[in-house]
């Protein structure tokens, strides 16, 4: 996937850059069975309150129903188109089955058009293909995982991401997720074969604020330039610095303070925390 980058026509063109979808993408229509729309809340929950700040506007978005279960056993399927998904950083294909149904799932790196996936206990460990942990070759690199059996794909869902499976024992497996955190899952959980597609994602520069406005973000307003009423760091007589360790306005701490629930009964899986809050490559 290439990178593309405009003339400096005007300041916000000389820093900005696109992926460039005509070199990967096969088609600008989606399926339209497979499509609704979504009704946007601006960050506020149904009492109308603001639980997530500085949301709102951006360009109108309709949603692809995606297959994270991959539930669909013995049944081969085609892969028709590989398309541009507004609601997440990675394409997706539309996938023809046999029996005539049509899903989305998540593109994985390097699949091309009229390759056939399929899902199972006992399927080829290629790129596309969806399986038990407890099926799949340990050092392979997979992504969509399920944390809890049938319950559909969790971790791992992002452009470029791929998490390793590396070992087995007993009822659980263990992978090494791209944030460098090892984790514990059960055995009878699926996950995707492959990297997933558009790992240029990274790489792209937004270059003016107009276009974080189309994706729906607001200005960010720091809190020590608020009263305050409004933020915790906010007031005080001339430039402050808040007085305090940085927070959110409800006093969560923002860097460094544990804010994980101790009661989470996720957290005894984990094996070794991940390294740093950016993430890492996989180093093996």
């Amino acid at each position: 996937m290439a990178i593309r980058i405009y003339k400096p026509t005007s300041p916000g063109r000389r820093n900005a850059s696109v992926i460039d979808y005509n070199a990967e993408l096969t088609t600008t229509k989606p399926e339209k069975s497979l499509c609704k729309r979504i009704k946007k809340n601006g960050g506020r929950n149904h009492h109308g309150k603001t639980t997530v700040r500085f949301r709102g506007g951006g360009a109108r978005r309709i949603y692809r129903i995606i297959d994270f279960k991959r539930n669909k056993d013995g049944v081969p399927a085609k892969v028709a188109t590989i398309e541009y998904d507004p609601n997440r950083n990675c394409f997706i294909s539309l996938l023809h089955y046999a029996d005539g149904e049509k899903r989305y799932i998540l593109s994985p790196a390097g699949i091309k058009v009229g390759e056939i996936v399929e899902s199972g206990q006992r399927v080829e460990p290629k790129a596309g293909n969806a399986m038990p942990l407890s099926s799949i070759p340990v050092g392979v690199e997979v992504h969509n995982i399920e944390m809890t059996a049938g319950q559909g794909g969790k971790l791992v869902r992002s452009a470029g991401g791929s998490a390793r499976l590396m070992a087995r024992e007993g009822n659980w497996a263990t992978i090494i997720l791209p944030s460098g955190e090892m984790r514990m899952v059960r055995h009878e959980c699926r996950a995707t074969i492959g990297t997933l597609s558009n790992s240029d994602y990274q790489n792209v520069k937004i270059g003016k604020a107009g276009r974080n406005r189309h994706r729906g973000r607001r200005p960010h307003v720091r809190g020590k330039a608020m009263n305050p009423v409004a933020h915790p760091l906010g007031g005080g007589e001339g430039r402050s610095n808040g007085g305090r360790h940085p927070c959110s306005p409800t006093g969560v701490p923002a860097k460094g303070g544990k804010t994980r629930n101790p009661r989470n009964r996720n957290n005894k899986r984990i094996i070794r925390r991940r390294k740093n809050n950016k993430g890492m490559q996989l180093v093996l």
